[in-house]
């Protein structure tokens, strides 16, 4: 491809507001002629590679909006360690008490992991693009 050519592409991109086609055109192109991809292939490439990199920019948008005071995930979470469920805790992280504005309280001690589990669960409906 011509420099002229990547530049027009680039123009376009930008003025499309398509900036992560606008960064990997070229790159995936050589990977399409390498792997002899079809043009319909190369080009859900460039939309999957933007569509990515878009969830990608709006999670940590949310999460950045959130402004929690650290970052912790219930993976990270030591189940073992306290007398909190697994399982009831995975059941809360897939953000049905969100759709129905439903409470959640959690009550223990100083140590026991309360912030921790609010903010993973903060995370958890960040992730799932709810605010």
């Amino acid at each position: 491809m011509s420099d002229l050519q990547d530049q027009a592409i680039r123009q376009h991109c930008k003025a499309l507001r398509l900036p992560t086609i606008g960064s990997q055109f070229s790159r995936l192109a050589e990977t399409a002629i390498r792997e002899q991809q079809s043009h319909p292939g190369y080009l859900e490439a460039l939309l999957a590679a933007e569509m990515e990199e878009r969830e990608s920019r709006a999670i940590a948008r949310l999460l950045h909006d959130a402004r929690l005071p650290r970052m912790k995930t219930l993976e990270a979470f030591e189940f073992a360690r306290s007398g909190v469920s697994a399982a009831q805790l995975r059941g809360l992280a897939e953000g049905d008490y969100v759709a129905k504005a439903e409470p959640v309280l959690l009550i223990g001690d100083a140590g026991t992991g309360k912030s921790h589990l609010a903010t993973g669960l903060c995370v958890a409906a960040c992730r799932q693009r709810r605010r």
